[in-house]
């Protein structure tokens, strides 16, 4: 591909260069000791962790494995999250900071020694990580990162300038972090799990939770996984056991590229402080280095046309780096806890048995391995150092009582405002390829027509709590404003909370 123009169809770089085996759906009931849903990197590194330690382990997914955020990673492994240290702080005090930043370290790792365990080949190398601004606005808040990382002894250093061709003003570095191929990685542990003989399926939707002895996860087709324990690896916990979980947390989307750049790369790996957020790192893929140049977050949902931003994040690569060649470009979706701290461990304190990962903050490569490792420490009753941080029960005043009103007057924004929207455009001018909110009987109703000039229409309430959906061109889906649910052109669950499919419209002209 010779051309600077954005590819039509959404395609992540690590799908192009890896494929994963493929696996069937669950046909029959069964019976194990842990049983993991999500096969995303939370879930297969769960899943290997309690594999090594004998335990009967079955791994199933609503889709295929690794097909969601972890193949649409910008795949970092580092404890520079922005700025968070100066804020945990603030907020949860200098112990507890200090150990969310060692979780991470430990988690990296647990990564470095799985890959030289089983001898991974996955583009593993280590990178500085900086933080950087180019607005004056930021200054002090920069400087309060560095004084965080003095007090809490992260190895930091203050720069007043960056590489040649790297434009910034100020920026914090972090020493020995890291990046990967994700799907490589993944690739080797469902690999040793097949070895192991754990069961892996796909296309296996788990709808609802039993609590017992065993507990029995109850699935779309009508099959039964027993258990003793389960760990929910998926975005939104489909159990939710009252935890309200889809208030706590909101969905964010983000945008990544990957280009030939005209101008030779320093190395290390980059973000900024300020909006709107610049990501950058380099990957080699068949052969080439290219960049990755992702940023432009937002709502899901909320975010005005999606391919708007693909093409500002073009733009900004265009000018910093120049672009000889355009390879691919993809989004993510990810969900961040009130506090910003994951959470990790038992759904309720009613239902110990039962446990999620989830709220990784588009930090997700380093969370996960917290994660996991939680997990077969709760599952082997063994000590862990930072089981009472990430308890999903856990629920400090300030800045969570904040967060919590300002996420839900927002959801409640949308819930009713959508409902008046006026349609996008007439049904008889939508184009090939296009989607667009139109009028069908009087009633409001979603409209996507294909290439070949057939139209999909359908009920655009959201199925989760009623909210109505928006048409993100980028991806072709339909996307939640309030909890991030998203459906395909033809309705399908892409992403939850929700979890039955939008209503089709029937409709002849």
């Amino acid at each position: 591909m010779n051309e600077k123009s954005i590819p039509h169809y959404p395609e992540p770089i690590w799908r192009k260069t890896v494929s994963l085996p493929r696996f069937p759906s669950l046909q029959e009931d069964i019976e194990a000791d842990v049983a993991v849903a999500g096969a995303g990197m939370a879930g297969i590194v769960t899943a290997y962790l309690l594999a090594k330690e004998g335990i009967k382990t079955v791994l199933f997914d609503a889709g295929e494995i690794a097909n969601g955020t972890s193949g649409h990673t910008t795949a970092k492994i580092t404890a520079q999250h922005g700025l968070v240290y100066d804020e945990l702080i603030q907020h949860i005090g200098i112990e507890s900071a200090g150990l969310y930043y060692k979780a991470n370290e430990a988690a990296a790792s647990l990564i470095k020694n799985i890959i030289r365990e089983n001898d991974i080949s996955c583009s593993f190398s280590h990178q500085a990580a900086f933080l950087y601004t180019n607005s004056d606005d930021y200054f002090e808040k920069l400087e309060k990162e560095m004084r965080a990382y003095d007090t809490l002894g992260i190895h930091g250093e203050w720069l007043d300038r960056l590489p040649d061709g790297i434009p910034a003003k100020k920026a914090v570095k972090m020493e020995r972090q890291a990046q990967f191929h994700p799907l490589s990685y993944l690739k080797a542990l469902v690999e040793f799990l097949m070895e192991k003989q754990v069961p892996i399926f796909e296309n296996t939707t788990a709808k609802d939770i039993e609590y017992g002895n065993p507990i029995k996860i109850k699935t779309e087709k009508g099959h039964t996984i027993s258990c003793n324990y389960v760990c929910i690896c998926t975005h939104y916990p489909f159990y939710d056991a009252k935890g309200l979980y889809f208030t706590r947390m909101y969905p964010e989307r983000s945008y990544l590229i990957a280009v030939k750049p005209e101008k030779p790369f320093p190395g290390g790996m980059y973000i900024n402080t300020e909006q709107p957020t610049r990501s950058f790192r380099e990957v080699e893929a068949e052969g080439e280095k290219l960049l990755l140049v992702g940023g432009e977050n937002h709502k899901t949902g909320q975010g005005g046309p999606m391919i708007r931003h693909y093409e500002v994040l073009q733009e900004f690569a265009e000018k910093t780096f120049g672009i000889e060649t355009f390879y691919c470009r993809w989004s993510a979706q990810d969900l961040t806890t009130l506090d910003k701290i994951p959470y990790i461990g038992p759904v309720t304190k009613m239902e110990p048995n039962v446990f999620i990962e989830t709220g990784f903050r588009k930090w997700g490569m380093t969370g996960t391995h917290v994660a996991a490792l939680i997990m077969r420490d709760l599952i082997l009753q063994k000590e862990n150092p930072y089981v009472e941080m990430f308890a999903p029960q856990r629920f400090e005043a300030d800045p969570m009582v904040k967060n919590f009103v300002s996420a839900n007057v927002d959801v409640a924004e949308h819930l009713v405002k959508g409902k008046f929207d006026l349609p996008d455009k007439p049904l008889e001018q939508l184009e090939p390829d296009e989607g667009a909110v139109v009028r069908i009987n009087g009633k409001r109703a979603g409209a996507y027509k294909d290439n070949e000039g057939n139209i999909y229409l359908l009920d655009t309430t959201c199925t989760h709590m009623g909210c109505e959906v928006k048409w993100n061109s980028g991806e072709r889906t339909w996307d939640c404003p309030c909890h991030g649910s998203r459906f395909s052109f033809t309705g399908e669950v892409v992403e939850g909370p929700a979890k039955d499919p939008l209503t089709k419209i029937e409709y002849q002209e």
